[in-house]
């Protein structure tokens, strides 16, 4: 259990930097003040949520991009949407409504912007106010985050060139890849004025061959690095990484991150892809001890919320379900 002074400067929603041709303007963000204590920053007003649980949602949702032209994208699904588009925001804004999770996390999302839009304009009573992403400045499918708890330091790895673990060409040339690393990021998120825990939300490389697992060895490795500075500053830190992994449960690449601070709380059986006739699992959502201490027991799971024709319309990915306890249980 984590309950260490906070370690935010100052708060902030974090907005993409893209031009946009939207013409909805954006949520407002909330003021914010500094607390007597001056270590951490609420929002004029907030408040925190009563109930003694809170729910994290994460789903791959498959080239979900909104109406408008991006002029800097060059991509046909982003240029030109595929015509089921609004038949599946309209699904994706009910499932939001049936999950009615605290935090959210979508990979293959366009825009932090969109998202925004979305929970304005079609789930305003859900309570959404803060929003975060670390989008690409050359591609459309990013990782994006909602939530109804502040939000603290963002940690974007974008920039971070990853080595393409023990993979060499044909020429015996060693690679790097920094493409795909904008899909990662890290964020503190407060649950409670004495709870927080760090998220990081992954869309990890896909598809199967050496190269692309040694790519996938490459992110994690420098993810683990993070974290293993996250429990050095506290090693009372609740650390939960959650997306689309594009890994097996018996992969090396999952044995590299629960060989290290996490645990996979669901059991290696359980599918989420394809979403209409589940034969494996791509989609995880792992806690390191301190946080698996306050999840509340069988909780992580994937979900449907229509029938399977519906779900897989909407995404060829189940989302994954978990709650927990804003503390360790009595």
């Amino acid at each position: 259990m984590n309950r260490f002074p906070f370690m935010l400067l100052a708060f902030s929603v974090f907005a993409c930097d893209q031009p946009s041709t939207e013409t909805t303007s954006p949520v407002e963000s909330p003021k914010v003040v500094l607390s007597d204590s001056s270590t951490i920053a609420h929002p004029v007003g907030y408040q925190f949520p009563e109930e003694e649980t809170f729910k994290v949602l994460s789903w791959n949702v498959e080239h979900f991009v909104d109406p408008y032209d991006d002029p800097y994208i060059r991509n046909r699904r982003e240029d030109n949407p595929d015509p089921d588009m609004p038949q599946r925001a309209q699904l994706l804004v009910e499932a939001i409504k049936m999950a009615d999770a605290d935090v959210v996390i979508l990979q293959e999302f366009e825009s932090e912007k969109y998202l925004m839009s979305l929970a304005r304009d079609s789930f305003p009573e859900l309570g959404y106010q803060f929003f975060a992403d670390a989008a690409s400045p050359g591609w459309y499918m990013n990782v994006v985050l909602m939530s109804r708890f502040p939000l603290g330091v963002l940690q974007a790895y974008g920039d971070i060139y990853t080595p393409v673990t023990g993979y060499v060409d044909d020429e015996g040339n060693k690679q790097t890849q920094v493409n795909l690393n904008t899909r990662m990021w890290t964020m503190q998120i407060f649950a409670d004025p004495s709870y927080d825990f760090w998220l990081t939300g992954v869309h990890l490389k896909a598809g199967r061959g050496p190269r692309n697992e040694a790519m996938r060895a490459g992110q994690i490795h420098l993810l683990n690095q993070q974290f293993d500075q996250l429990v050095q500053q506290n090693p009372e830190a609740n650390l939960m990484m959650a997306g689309d992994f594009n890994a097996y449960p018996n992969s090396n690449e999952l044995k590299l991150l629960t060989d290290n601070h996490l645990i996979d709380p669901m059991d290696s059986t359980v599918w989420t892809h394809p979403s209409d006739l589940p034969a494996r699992r791509l989609d995880y959502m792992l806690v390191n001890q301190g946080m698996a201490n306050e999840m509340v027991v069988g909780s992580v799971q994937p979900v449907y919320f229509f029938n399977a024709d519906s779900m897989r319309m909407l995404s060829d990915h189940l989302p994954v379900i978990g709650e927990f306890r804003r503390g360790e249980k009595p």
